[in-house]
């Protein structure tokens, strides 16, 4: 083979072998952090009631 043919099938090879290295960005879906329910800051009622609950015995 010609030199140059094997230069262009070695770039071509180093060209493949990076773009395979590549670490892929992981995909999410936007609307995910848009539906993500809100975490309360302070404890709700509810929260409240069944902490005091689970102290009781029944």
């Amino acid at each position: 083979m010609d030199d140059k043919k094997i230069l262009a099938l070695a770039r071509k090879n180093a060209a493949k072998s990076i773009a395979q290295n590549k670490p892929r960005a992981k995909a999410y879906d936007a609307t995910v952090e848009a539906t993500r329910p809100v975490a309360p800051d302070d404890t709700s009622e509810a929260d409240r009631i069944f902490k005091e609950m689970k102290r009781r015995e029944f």
